[in-house]
């Protein structure tokens, strides 16, 4: 299964070619990816595999930087790309949302945020960390909602101190383990799958309730007939 996942994915989904391609310059990139995951209008970019792998190649020694120093930048470059959208959303709306046929930024995009918005509250800006496209969209949603800026602050530092560092550090305590240094590759591939996981469930979930929305306005807007006395 994995190779053919391999085989229908880019190149640049792929955190281990990614990291390699980086070289050098590997966690300054991470930083970039994430930045721009968390808030820049870019949905499509292994954000939660990333982080693991970076976790795994400082076990390894292939990134050669401090795992408390990873974690800081990373947990700063979640949440600046979280505040970049939420201004991106206060001041511009949901206006760049308006082509059906868009391949990124998809009205539908923005409405299955705001059903997740409302249904978690603020508590959404945590679980959202941990959910591919609802990550970039919902600060824009809370930008164009007017969230109260302390508020927003607040819960979205809680939720890039869970992720980032969360997904860093059990990276890093796999990083030695054998079964998974010998097979780092398909580790990988298969947390990239794992991490679609809840936006595939998100998806039929959200199509289902669509469904159930369309027929209960069905049921009331059917004709009711009169009834007549002889």
């Amino acid at each position: 299964m994995l190779p053919i996942v391999a085989m229908l994915m880019p190149s640049w989904m792929d955190p281990e070619y990614l990291l390699h391609w980086l070289g050098d310059w590997a966690l300054w990139g991470t930083l970039l990816v994430v930045f721009i995951e968390c808030g820049v209008l870019f949905p499509i970019l292994p954000g939660d595999s990333l982080l693991f792998a970076v976790g795994l190649f400082i076990a390894q020694g292939s990134i050669d930087v401090p795992l408390w120093l990873a974690c800081v930048l990373l947990t700063i470059a979640a949440f600046l790309g979280n505040v970049s959208g939420y201004y991106i959303g206060r001041f511009l709306g949901t206006s760049l949302f308006q082509n059906p046929n868009a391949r990124f930024l998809k009205p539908k995009y923005i409405e299955q945020t705001h059903e997740f918005f409302e249904r978690y509250g603020p508590r959404a800006l945590v679980l959202g960390r941990f959910v591919p496209i609802v990550r970039t969209f919902i600060t824009i949603v809370a930008g164009a909602g007017r969230m109260d800026p302390k508020k927003f602050f607040l819960w979205t530092a809680i939720g890039a101190v869970i992720w980032a560092p969360g997904l860093t550090l059990l990276g890093h305590a796999l990083g030695n383990v054998k079964f998974i240094h010998d097979h780092l590759e398909s580790t990988l591939l298969l947390l990239v799958v794992v991490s679609l996981i809840p936006m595939v469930v998100e998806y039929f979930l959200a199509r289902r309730r669509r469904r159930a929305n369309g027929a209960e306005t069905a049921k009331h807007a059917a004709p009711k007939h009169a009834v007549t006395k002889d």
